[in-house]
């Protein structure tokens, strides 16, 4: 089984629990995708293989924080990941058949290239999705250039070309998180990328997760400093990641109160909070969910806005404007989020539908099936 994905880090971890379900079943994995990627999969034993360029990911530049731009994110979606992106992918998953030759691809759902080169190879594909709410990948925007690369590889037109309309596809996200105008594809099975729920939450001073993810960090202007500065405000604890491409040092002396880090694994971090601040991103608001924790929000692009828009529907967030908010909207949005026990319940409730989802095992005998 070849676990390909075409993102950053959230759109490699949803395969994980996957990849391990299937090694224990006795099946061959490896994993392929960026090459800044690979290299935290191969520490935890996976075979990898770096396909693609990362050069953007590797720039440590600081660029001001942008609008939010649903035009600018639907041209990165349509003429990056559907266009150039899908096209050297295909490329490189096919040269990489010549070595390793899987029997099945299990890719991402914006990795189109992985699901044309595995048509190409004879070899059946399932779509594992990554954007929870589901509103960010359309048919209208990918369509165009998934069918001009369909014929490039001498395939026939598809009527729903590499979307995850078509065969299996597995989501790690509760069904009542998807956009309800943006609904499942039939027969979708869910299943459960977080074996952690139930946690206690420590008593006493409450602890704040702040994180905006590591695709948008360098492009945050001045936005980690704003929410710190609110945070502080507060009688809370914070840990604060800012990705590998930042300099925690550069924030300058903060209070005691609050620990900056360039990483942090989830799994460590969130069974000992009461509230996550985040980017919205998926990846990001599945692992407050899975441990039924509340959110402020603050998009920055791609499928983030979609993502704070039904988080703040279901009443598990409260949504803040980036570029305009104030450290003491930060601090006034948190403060309600802790004082208003409806956040937690309607938290928990996601929580506990996502503890209801079945193991990983149950989707590798599935992926078995193709």
């Amino acid at each position: 089984m070849l676990f390909a994905f075409a993102g950053g880090r959230g759109h490699a971890e949803p395969l994980v629990p996957l990849a391990r379900a299937a090694e224990a079943a006795g099946h061959a994995v490896a994993f392929t995708g960026k090459p800044v990627i690979v290299p935290a999969l191969a520490e935890q034993g996976f075979t990898v293989f770096p396909t693609g360029s990362d050069t953007n990911d590797a720039s440590t530049e600081r660029l001001p924080l942008q609008p939010l731009d649903a035009a600018r994110e639907d041209r990165v979606l349509r003429d990056g990941f559907a266009g150039r992106i899908a096209r050297e992918r295909t490329a490189d998953l096919l040269a990489l058949a010549a070595s390793w030759r899987p029997d099945l691809v299990v890719r991402d759902e914006i990795d189109f290239g992985a699901a044309i080169a595995a048509e190409r190879l004879g070899v059946p594909c399932a779509t594992v999705l990554v954007n929870a709410s589901g509103s960010f990948v359309r048919r209208e925007l990918v369509a165009e250039p998934l069918q001009a690369l369909r014929a490039e590889h001498g395939l026939p037109p598809e009527p729903e070309p590499a979307l995850p309309s078509r065969g299996l596809v597995l989501t790690p996200f509760p069904p009542s998180l998807r956009d309800p105008a943006f609904p499942l594809p039939a027969g979708a099975h869910g299943y459960r990328a977080y074996d952690v729920r139930g946690a206690e939450h420590p008593a006493g001073v409450p602890i704040v997760y702040f994180t905006l993810g590591t695709v948008f960090d360098v492009e945050s202007g001045d936005l980690f400093a704003r929410v710190l500065e609110g945070l502080a405000q507060l009688p809370v604890g914070v840990v604060a990641t800012v990705g590998c491409r930042i300099d925690p040092e550069e924030l300058g002396p903060l209070p005691d109160t609050i620990r900056v880090e360039r990483f942090v694994a989830q799994s460590e971090i969130l069974p000992r909070c009461s509230v996550v601040v985040s980017h919205a991103g998926s990846g990001s608001v599945l692992g407050a969910l899975a441990h039924g924790l509340p959110s402020v929000l603050l998009p920055l692009g791609a499928d983030q806005p979609g993502n704070a828009a039904r988080c703040r529907e279901l009443g598990v967030a409260r949504v803040l404007d980036a570029v305009a908010t104030t450290p003491e909207d930060v601090r006034d949005a948190v403060a309600a989020i802790l004082s208003e026990p409806g956040y937690r319940a309607a938290a928990e409730r996601l929580g506990d539908e996502i503890a209801a989802l079945p193991e990983p095992a149950h989707a590798v005998t599935l992926l078995e099936s193709l």
